[in-house]
This record gives structure tokens, sequence and C-alpha cells, in this order.
């Protein structure tokens, strides 16, 4: 009765804040349009959001809107393309655990209505399609994958988003999985068509949308770009409260850094503040903190890494991450790549590897279903004596590891720049946002790749190439001040 009682009361709390906010909100964007001078131009610009939140607001959400807000003081005419139910299903709609079960549409459209009142919004509406839906019936999930519409390929627009709402990699051919994805296209082409006829009436002269990934703003995106239009994805940055801005993917992170570029005496000092209290665990994601505390490596692994030669550390992703749709390009994926990786385990038996989780593949409410605990189990690491397997919720030290390691293993995680960083040599497996710039050994193709893993196991010691320390910092600097725009 009491945990009854303290779930109501915690419920009345966060809706009573929740209707404060929105009032504060409705404040704001009164005084917006109040104080927005006439517009310089007449053509508009079209945001859209659809995929960072539902019933509340995300910092992704937040930063949407002060962006239009912005755009609306500096006297451009802004329109917001907002859903109104005009999806079957959506990325943040799907309930892994019932997938049949329909999305929470009337609280997502309460909160639209809240957040647009006064703002010039155009509504994309419900509609059918028997057509489509009746040529999307009979087929296989392979064949869904890659299904084309009228020149459209819908198919690959939403398999990362229903990739991220299952929380997995291989979609599983099972018919909740096929339900979704013929849910998924359906929505992704009324998204087109309607986007598409908003395009012709307001002929707009640039689109922004989060994310650029998850399929409604995915399809946007194509279809601006098919007009000739600029197009900005945004996400949130690495510091607490800052948004990244870009006319490239945004999780894919494209920095330009001028050639010649090097950080002062001061921006040295500043970088070095931010990297201690990351290297303690004192730092935020999207106002997550992965790591509530961090200790030193146990007495048990320290006694285990003295009885081998060397130890190569060793760091995986989140596979449905959206990052990964720009990683494989040496790989077919993040598994393929540990497939590899455990080859190296069974033939050098002198060498301790220890393979890291990454801790939000095991994140409440986000649990992956491809995950690297259950690749871990499928192939019985657990009986490989040379190697250890450290779960998502392990919270001992990574740089600690890193500093005993002969070198380090990652796919695309950023604690591969942050080796680097610290001198360690850094073998990646995949496209990175560091790998931009000569930061960590990044070769050309898998044979290269493999060839170059075989050196450094062989290797009496590896070393990285004197540019890669410099880099990544620079790179990891310009990322954390140069582009991420303060919302604070």
């Amino acid at each position: 009765m009491k945990w009854s009682v303290s779930r109501v009361a915690q419920g009345l709390r966060r809706r009573s804040l929740q209707a404060r906010n929105n009032a504060r909100i409705a404040r704001l964007a009164a005084q917006v349009e109040q104080h927005a001078p006439s517009a310089t131009d007449a053509r508009p610009l079209i945001f859209f959001n659809a995929s960072s939140r539902l019933a509340w607001m995300s910092q992704n959400a937040a930063f949407s809107l002060l962006s239009g807000w912005g755009a609306r003081l500096s006297g451009a005419p802004v329109i917001h393309f907002v859903c109104r139910a005009g999806m079957l299903n959506c990325q943040l709609g799907v309930n892994k655990d019932a997938p049949l079960s329909p999305p929470p549409c009337a609280v997502c459209v309460r909160q639209s209505q809240h957040l647009y009142a006064g703002a010039a919004v155009a509504w994309m509406e419900p509609r059918q399609y028997p057509e489509l839906e009746a040529a999307l019936q009979p087929l296989t999930l392979a064949e869904l994958s890659a299904f084309t519409w009228q020149g459209l390929p819908l198919g690959a627009l939403v398999l990362p988003s229903l990739c991220w709402a299952l929380r997995c990699h291989t979609l599983p051919e099972e018919d909740a999985t096929l339900y979704l994805l013929r849910q998924f296209i359906q929505s992704a082409w009324n998204v087109a068509e309607q986007f598409e006829a908003l395009i012709k009436h307001e002929n707009p002269r640039g689109v922004v949308v989060f994310n650029g990934i998850a399929f409604p703003e995915a399809v946007v995106r194509h279809i601006a770009q098919a007009h000739g239009l600029w197009v900005v994805t945004h996400e949130v940055g690495l510091q607490p409260l800052t948004g990244y801005f870009t006319r490239g993917q945004a999780t894919a992170y494209p920095i330009d850094i001028p050639a010649g570029y090097r950080l002062s005496a001061q921006q040295e000092e500043r970088l070095n503040g931010y990297l201690e209290k990351r290297m303690r665990g004192h730092f935020t994601m999207a106002g997550v903190q992965f790591w509530p505390e961090m200790r030193s490596l146990d007495q048990d692994l320290l006694t285990k890494m003295a009885q081998y030669d060397q130890t190569v550390a060793v760091f995986t992703n989140v596979i449905f991450d959206t990052s990964q749709v720009h990683a494989n390009v040496l790989f077919r994926d993040m598994f393929a790549w540990l497939d590899d990786v455990l080859a190296l385990v069974k033939s050098h038996s002198r060498t301790l590897f220890v393979l890291r989780a990454h801790p939000d593949e095991d994140r409440p409410g986000k649990q992956a279903r491809d995950s690297v605990a259950a690749w871990a189990k499928k192939n019985q690491i657990e009986n490989l004596p040379n190697v250890v397997f450290i779960p998502p919720r392990e919270t001992f030290s990574s740089y600690e590891l890193i500093q005993r390691a002969k070198f380090v293993m990652v796919y695309n995680s950023t604690i591969g720049l942050e080796a680097a960083i610290m001198g360690a040599a850094v073998l990646c497996a995949g496209k990175a946002r560091f790998t931009q710039l000569p930061t960590v050994f990044f070769p050309a193709d898998l044979s290269q790749y493999r060839q170059m893993a075989a050196e450094f196991l062989s290797a009496e010691s590896v070393a990285p190439l004197p540019e890669f320390q410099a880099n990544a910092r620079l790179f990891l600097y310009y990322q954390l001040y140069r582009t991420s725009l303060p919302f604070g």
C-alpha cells in the first residue's frame, strides 16, 4: 500500500511540474512572437523533431524548440512540422515488451499542442495507403528491409529506427518484427507524402531536424535534399546541456578543424580539467550519469594479468546505437569484429584479453537484446583461460586498464579517443568520430586490419604514431568547446 501511495504521489508531482513547465514555455513562446522582428526573407525554415520525446521534454526536444525561437528572433519565419498521430508507430512509441500495442499518441499530441501553441504549425495527420499496405503484406523481413516505393528507399530508411526500438542489430524474423516493420514503412511514406506537400506549398529555404537517422527525420532529410534544400541535423553534445548542429550527419559528428590549428596553454589546461573529471567518472551524457562510482582494478584481475606475457584491452559499443550506421566499413557489424577478436584470443594463448561491455547496453529501460554479454555466453568465453569478460554494470576504471594494456582494441567507442590522449596505442575497427583526424590506428581495409592486429600481438611493444596524442587532444577540445552550442 505504501508503495502504491508513493507511486501515485510521485506521478502527481511530475504532472504538476510538467504543467508548470508548459505554462512557462507558453509565456516564453508568446514573448518570442512579441519581440520577433519582421521577416527578412519570406521563405520559412521548417523544424521537425518527432523522435526525441513523447509526453515529457528531453534535452534534444528542448534544443529544437529553443533553436526555433532563436530563428524567429533573428527575423526568420518558422514552421514546425509536427506529428498529430500521423504515424502508425514510431521509434519511441514502440513497447519492445509488447510490440503489437499502439503508440501513446494522445499524450504526445497533447504535449505538442502545449509546446507549439501560438507558433506556425503544419500538422502531420493520419492517412491510409491501402495499395502500399497490400504490397507490404506478403513480404519477408529481407524484402521489407530492402523495400522501395515510388523511388523512396523506405526499408533502408526505417531499419535503424526499428533496431533502436527493439534494442537489437539482427532483427528476428517474427510476426511482431514484420508487423512493426510494415507499420514503420507505412508511417515513413505518410511522412514523405505530407512533407512533400508542405515543401511545395511553403517553398522553404532550409530544414532543421533532430538526429537525421531516426526514420521520420531521415525521410524528411532525404526529401529535402532531393529538392536541393540545405538540412541541418542536431544531437546532444558531449558537454552537459549542449547541442551539436551540422549540415552533415549529427551522429557522425563531422568537424572541420582549420589546418594548422593548435591548442593554446589555456586551452590545454581547460581540457586537462575536463579529462580529470571524466577519468574519475564525473560526467553525464544527455543527462545520464553512467558511472555513479569508479573503483580501481581488483586484485584478482591484477593477479591474472601478471600470469600472462601481455594484456590487451578490448572495448565494445551498444549495437543498436545510431552511430553504428557510420561505423561498419571494415566489418559487417560489431559482432563480426568480436568474432575476429575471438579468433585472436584462441590463437594467442599467452595474451590476456580483457573484454569490457559498454555500460549503456544494460541501462535500465534500455537493455540491449543483442548484447555483448549474450555474445560472450554464446561463445562460452568463460571457458577460455586467457579472456576476462567485464559486464556492463561493473564499475572499475577503464583508464587503469588502458594504462596496464600493451595496446587497446575498440570498435568506434569514445574510449578509443581517450586512450589515445593517454598515450596508448589504439587499434580501431570501426569508423569513429575521432578517425576524422589521425588519432588511432585505423587500417584502410580488413586485410590490413588483421595484419596490423597480428603484428601488434607479436611485437615486443606497440607505440602510437607521434601525432596521435596531439591530434586526439585537439579533436576532443574542438568537439567539447568549439562545436557544441551551450543551452544551459
